[in-house]
């Protein structure tokens, strides 16, 4: 049985990957800023929850590593993140600089708290998006979330490169366009379907294919 930990739990594909792993028997950490109904339902039935998990922050990372001790964990799944549609006109530098501050900064942060959790045959995914693949660019707009998720991915990449020697191995990931309460409803496929492709990305990670950038669908997405 895996130890998973799901950051950023508390809705959506964080909520359904936790349901999911917990369903077919692996342990489960899922984290969330506040708990939610669902959230606390999975926790009835089980799950290990950890509140007060914040990525924005040095404090909310360090709280995570306080509350998992010395545990190990097999999985980690860095699902936290935030949206606001802009444009050239419209884009917002501070509300810039807090999406790079959650979506790409949140990862590292959280990582480098769990370091010493990490062992040969760890596995680390970043939910990030192909909205921040340079050569997969082809409407423009979201400035602020693009760019974040672009610094994202370098992260993951980054961070296969550094970890590798450790036997950990780490990819990004590309959950389709889900409907979620981060899309308003929009999109073209449920959270549970991302979910499980997610998990089967993960399931396939290893140190043949890390640092790579992979679609919940299965096929590998160009940086």
């Amino acid at each position: 049985m895996a130890h998973w930990v799901i950051v950023g739990a508390s809705r959506g594909i964080g909520l359904e990957m936790a349901r999911q792993l917990a369903e077919r028997g692996d342990e489960v950490t899922a984290t969330a800023r506040s708990v939610t109904p669902e959230l606390a339902a999975l926790e009835q039935a089980g799950v290990n929850v950890v509140e007060g998990v914040d990525v924005a922050t040095d404090e909310g990372a360090a709280h995570l590593a306080e509350a998992l001790g010395g545990k190990r964990v097999d999985a980690l799944v860095h699902n936290a993140g935030i949206l606001k549609s802009d444009n050239l006109m419209t884009l917002d530098f501070d509300e810039a600089l807090r999406h790079y501050n959650i979506n790409a900064l949140g990862p590292l942060r959280v990582v480098r708290a769990l370091l010493d959790n990490f062992g040969e045959g760890s596995r680390i995914g970043i939910v990030t998006s192909r909205v921040g693949s340079l050569s997969d660019n082809t409407s423009g707009g979201n400035y602020a979330y693009r760019m974040s998720k672009a610094a994202a991915n370098m992260a993951a990449k980054n961070l296969s490169i550094e970890l590798k020697p450790r036997g950990i191995a780490v990819a990004a990931l590309h959950p389709g366009y889900v409907r979620t309460d981060m899309t308003q409803g929009r999109g073209n496929i449920e959270a549970d379907v991302a979910a499980r492709g997610l998990i089967l990305r993960m399931d396939n990670l290893s140190l043949a294919n890390t640092g790579t950038f992979w679609h919940a669908e299965g096929w590998e997405i160009p940086w």
